[in-house]
């Protein structure tokens, strides 16, 4: 028999409702890094190659790169590589069939935000 309420409520749950796991979040902030490597990895090659086109070129482009706005951006792509290396090695544990209860993922979650912060901060106090 058909469900003769189905107009009367939602077909799935929705963002408005429902509450993405951490694990989902840390899901998607992985692929999320992973595009903001991409695109700190051409600005880098742009960097490198206005230095082979002319040095009128490379200070234009080193000028951008090295502004108040291209310096958040250089530390956001830093903050990217560690986020995504750390979590990345994160799920190699879990390829091993390891530390998957959901206690553990929890813990390693934040874990791998406080390493982001701390190696992020420490790569910028040493470098």
């Amino acid at each position: 028999m058909a469900d003769v309420n189905r107009g009367n409520r939602p077909l799935s749950p929705h963002l408005q409702i429902y509450r993405l796991p951490l694990s989902g979040i840390t899901s998607i902030l992985n692929r999320i890094t992973g595009v903001g490597m991409t695109l700190a990895a051409i600005a880098i090659v742009w960097w490198f190659a206005a230095g082979a086109f002319s040095a009128a070129y490379f200070e234009f482009v080193d000028g951008m790169l090295t502004s108040i706005l291209g310096l958040l951006v250089l530390i956001g792509s830093l903050a990217a590589l560690w986020y995504h290396m750390l979590n990345s090695i994160r799920h190699l544990i879990w390829d091993t069939g390891r530390m998957m209860d959901v206690a553990t993922v929890e813990k390693t979650s934040y874990g791998v935000f406080a390493g982001t912060v701390v190696l992020t901060l420490l790569t910028i106090i040493i470098v």
